[in-house]
């Protein structure tokens, strides 16, 4: 017998465990992320940059670069804050009132106010409050899927009393599971953070993000490239002060020198890539939380799934149906099974049978009803026709309706078909029926029922029709699909089947695993693509297993149970439309639909970002290279200072929309979901990638420092010079743009309407350029002087060859590749 709690008694536990909700982080304030960011030396390089240009009355570039600024900063203070709602929407989840008993009375009270002791009531519809022992229950069952991931409701009874038999019912209630069925009163056991789902809870917190390699990489190349020049303009800047007496010359030349030198478009191309990208992918039905997942997907090995609600659609449907001899029909026995079900019901059981039978019209009205009860896991109802006769529906249990049927009519048979259902994975009740000519011949209980069998329905979770080809699609990519569920090995194994994982029949199971030590896990989660019965807990350590592994992984799922997996993963996928709260704020990518084959869309364009990042980081190492170059040479030769911060600004206009927008429009390359995942090694920034664009840029480089030369040889004013010296600088700039959009097709090969952009920044160079050169206020302000057309067409012919040996070794390229 239970004994309530006082208020008063209540009171002293509530200030003892505190309430019944998780704990929430300490919250981060905007000043103190702020001041965080700043310490990084890219952000401190720009606020410097910051600085010298507002000292040198560029107001504009100053304001220019301190927004940039403060968008990196925002950007750190939503990565931030996601944990802080992730936490709240797993807090959200538990019931926001529960009817409480205590020695006062019966009332309902906020879920945050019960304590451990508590006698808590619930019944169909409601959500459990807390985790507790069950005192008494009435036809409980609850759903448990957001934390187990099993589909099937769980039948819920009190804990035998010393000397009972023992029950195969669970006798525990957690927080956050829904009553599907029933009426139950448990004692509290653990609140808050004590409970599963709180236990949960402080797993995901404790999981922290990984930053990509890609984000470490581009870090590390900026800081390096910063640094490096840092040390160039105190030289150069040391050179015209103390050897030439000319410090402001020095000034200048030193910041044309910082600008062209360091690499800022890196961090803005990657934003921008993965801003424009997360707007195409949710043009697939797939939101992006996390940026960089986009660009990780293209170099996915392993993606990991939950069974409910991602492989299969998270309802109770109607499978199979067997009956028991030619004379019945199909229709006969669903028709049976509706009658003897609710038709307003959370039981997923009676919906997928009123739904499968519907339309469904009653032989007569209601006389009796012999409800499911706990020694007797069966129901029937009794309808009377207007003739008197009575129609007696009956479905339950098996081996419950087999007892009350004619001997041999449940033979070995029909214990075969059964077990092969159930091995199948699917919940099989029996249907069976009677006939009686009046009322008064039906039995007092269930008993004394005289049973004609009709037949088996299965019930099962259905596959989603779409998954089969997205996963031979995925495969055919070289992503290995794993499937991880807490459901049962036989339902997992014909789930994984109909999917179409590779070998389905070698299952690892959650006691499995919980004896593995790191190094037999590793080899587990390598040779094995079904895990059945896995807990919480051990889906997290799975997915560190095959991160242990070398392996880059997605995780799909939906429940609570999935939350601290999918913050693991490198790319955590969550289900939009049957998903918690809780795992869409921990994943990195959100399913808006629910469509599997989202995924290998989203794995498509991850593989397209990618390439055209890597075309995007080419051009941006061969567009540095030549002004770099033409700052240092005046250093050197004692030439008039040929690049100003104006030039290099006007080059910057078109270098960031190129590398930023061209490159990000190019389309995915032919046969892209043909090829296997990138290598885990493979970098953004290799030694082919910078080395090819270091050659193009000095290819860039020796035009443009020709076409100076000549002209100073031939006798040119600095103004002359230095027109036809940025004239060829950005024709050669053109030049690159249009051959980096592919590594083997050549110019004319590429073609340029599957790119808009392309054409508008061509275009758009090329008529401000032609306004700079020949509007006389504009011309001023560069301080070029007016250029003869033989002069115009020298350097836009130096700056187009300046990239023709990169397109003469596609050309061969081509030529030695087998037909």
């Amino acid at each position: 017998m239970w004994t309530p709690l006082s208020e008063t008694e209540a009171r002293k536990r509530l200030s003892r465990y505190g309430p019944n909700v998780l704990p929430a982080a300490e919250k981060q304030t905007l000043l103190r992320i702020a001041l965080e960011t700043l310490r990084e030396p890219m952000i401190l390089l720009l606020v410097v940059t910051s600085i010298v240009y507002f000292l040198l009355g560029d107001l504009r570039e100053s304001v220019a670069i301190l927004i940039s600024i403060l968008v990196v900063i925002g950007i750190s203070i939503v990565q931030k804050r996601r944990t802080e709602r992730t936490l709240e929407a797993l807090r959200d989840l538990t019931s926001p009132r529960a009817l409480v008993i205590r020695a006062e009375g019966t009332r309902r009270i906020p879920a945050r106010e019960i304590v451990p002791g508590d006698i808590v009531s619930f019944s169909e519809g409601d959500r459990v409050p807390a985790d507790g022992a069950i005192v008494e229950a009435a036809l409980l069952a609850v759903d448990e899927s957001l934390l187990t991931g099993e589909s099937f409701p769980v039948d819920k009874r009190p804990a035998p009393w010393p000397g009972e038999e023992d029950s195969k019912h669970d006798t525990r209630v957690y927080s956050g599971s829904l009553v599907v069925r029933g009426h139950g009163i448990a004692t509290v056991t653990a609140t808050g953070s004590l409970s599963e789902i709180g236990k949960i809870g402080v797993h995901l917190s404790a999981v922290t993000t990984e930053s990509t390699s890609l984000e470490r990489e581009t870090g590390r190349v900026v800081r390096a490239f910063g640094l490096v020049s840092l040390v160039v303009c105190v030289l150069v800047a040391s050179i015209y002060g103390f050897i030439r007496g000319d410090w402001s010359k020095g000034a200048i030349s030193a910041l044309a020198l910082a600008i062209s030198m360091v690499p800022e478009e890196f961090p803005v191309v990657l934003t921008i890539f993965m801003a424009i990208g997360a707007w195409r992918i949710s043009q697939k039905k797939v939101l992006t939380r996390r940026f960089p997942a986009i660009e990780m997907l293209g170099s996915a090995t392993v993606l990991c799934v939950d069974k409910t609600g991602t492989l299969t659609e998270n309802r109770m449907t109607v499978q199979d149906v067997l009956v028991v001899a030619s004379d019945v029909t199909r229709e006969e026995v669903l028709r049976t099974a509706a009658l003897a079900s609710e038709g307003n019901t959370a039981d997923p059981v009676d919906k997928a049978v009123v739904s499968a039978a519907a339309p469904v019209i009653a032989p007569g009205y209601l006389v009796r009803e012999y409800p499911l009860s706990s020694d007797c896991m069966l129901i029937a109802k009794a309808y009377e026709g207007s003739d008197g006769s009575v129609l007696l529906a009956a479905k339950g249990a098996p081996e419950e309706i087999f007892k009350l049927c004619l001997p041999g009519a449940t033979g070995q048979s029909w214990q075969a078909a059964l077990k092969q259902m159930t091995n199948d994975g699917m919940r099989v009740i029996a249907v069976a029926r009677a006939g009686l000519q009046h009322p008064n011949f039906l039995p007092k209980n269930k008993g004394g029922l005289k049973l004609e069998l009709l037949g088996l329905i299965g019930f099962a979770d259905p596959i989603r029709s779409t998954v089969p080809d997205a996963i031979a699609e995925l495969a055919g990519a070289g992503i290995r699909v794993k499937m991880i569920t807490g459901d049962y090995t036989g339902t997992a194994t014909a789930i994984a089947r109909k999917a179409g994982l590779l070998d389905p029949q070698k299952v690892v199971t959650g006691d499995s695993l919980e004896a593995m030590n790191e190094q037999e896990l590793r080899k587990a989660v390598r040779d094995c693509n079904v895990f059945a019965r896995v807990r919480p807990e051990q889906k997290l350590r799975l997915v560190n297993a095959l991160k242990a592994n070398g392996e880059i992984v997605a995780m799909t799922g939906d429940g609570v149970n999935d939350a601290p997996a999918l913050k693991s993963a490198h790319i955590g996928i969550a289900m939009g439309a049957r998903g918690s709260d809780v795992a869409r704020e921990a994943a990195a990518l959100v399913l808006a639909d629910d469509e599997f084959p989202a995924i290998a869309d989203a794995v498509q364009l991850g593989r397209r970002i990618y390439d055209n990042l890597a075309k995007a980081v080419r051009y941006v190492f061969a567009a540095h290279v030549p002004i770099a170059g033409m700052a240092v040479l005046p250093v050197i030769f004692n030439w008039p200072i040929l690049l100003m911060p104006l030039h290099i600004v006007f080059f910057e206009l078109i270098v960031d929309p190129a590398s930023s927008v061209v490159f990000e429009a190019e389309p995915a390359e032919p046969g892209i979901m043909r090829r296997r995942p990138r290598p885990t090694q493979s970098r953004l920034f290799g030694r082919s990638t910078v080395w090819i664009g270091l050659l193009q840029g000095l290819g860039v480089f020796v035009a443009v420092f020709t076409a100076y030369a000549m002209a100073i040889h031939r006798g040119h004013p600095s103004n002359d010079a230095r027109a036809i010296a940025f004239t060829a600088l950005i024709a050669g700039n053109l030049a690159l743009i249009w051959a980096n959009r592919s590594l083997s097709r050549m110019v004319f090969q590429t073609g340029n309407w599957r790119n808009p952009a392309l054409s508008i920044i061509t275009v758009g160079s090329l008529a401000t350029l032609l306004a700079i050169l020949y509007i006389p206020q504009a011309r001023a302000i560069f301080e070029f002087s007016l250029m003869h057309v033989r002069d115009l067409a020298a350097a836009f012919a130096l700056g187009f060859l300046s990239i023709a040996w990169f397109e003469l070794l596609k050309f061969v390229g081509r030529r030695r590749e087998p037909r």
